[in-house]
């Protein structure tokens, strides 16, 4: 995407997001769009008219809404924000509700600033950013779940959502219809046990049935 990239930072502790606007402001072609302390406050600041392009979220944010319900919410808002999950949170439970709510990557708070640059950059394109620890523990997951490999055309679909095509752009491309498409992604999601196209994502990711893009 051309121009800079708008980020809104969500966390519930003042310093942390003082921390990590100074560390925004750092990195290439990227701007803080504004800060929330919980995800509340975060879905104030979108309906008042605040348009970032990735929003970096925390999970737990004392008794505000925390960061799965907020992602939950934003990702069903008409063209919304790609949603990072920033955290320190990596348990399985923890990575799964994120992606299952719709998180475009999840990264954990010790990442590098190179890392959290490319995290960013990724998430504004629409791809699927995961950490190193959190793509090895989907990893264990897949594995030892015991799912039946994709075929040919569901492994290439899978590839073509990790580029951040929209069904109708992945009928185009492999010159089928769009219900066709949407019937294989039943049996991708099917196979890794998934329900969201992120998931999908992270999981074959994880399972390196596709590359990243």
């Amino acid at each position: 995407m051309s121009g800079l990239i708008r980020v809104l930072l969500v966390d519930d502790h003042p310093v942390v997001r003082r921390g990590l606007r100074a560390l925004v402001d750092e990195l290439p072609d990227v701007e803080a769009a504004g800060e929330a302390a919980d995800g509340a406050e975060a879905l104030r600041l979108l309906e008042d008219g605040v348009r970032p392009d990735v929003v970096l979220m925390d999970l737990q944010m004392g008794d505000g809404m925390h960061g799965v319900e907020a992602t939950r919410r934003i990702t069903a808002l008409p063209r919304p924000p790609a949603v990072l999950i920033l955290t320190t949170y990596s348990t399985d439970a923890d990575i799964l509700a994120a992606v299952e709510a719709g998180a475009t990557g999840y990264l954990l708070k010790d990442a590098p600033p190179e890392e959290l640059a490319a995290a960013v950059h990724a998430a504004a394109r629409g791809e699927t950013v995961l950490a190193p620890p959190v793509a090895a523990r989907l990893l264990g997951r897949v594995r030892s779940g015991g799912r039946p490999a994709l075929s040919p055309r569901e492994t290439e679909i899978l590839g073509l959502l990790a580029e951040g095509l929209a069904n109708r752009q992945i009928s185009r491309r492999l010159f089928i219809s769009e219900a066709t498409v949407k019937t294989h992604l039943v049996h991708v999601y099917g196979k890794l046990g998934v329900d969201s196209r992120t998931a999908a994502v992270a999981a074959g990711l994880a399972a390196g049935l596709i590359r990243p893009v």
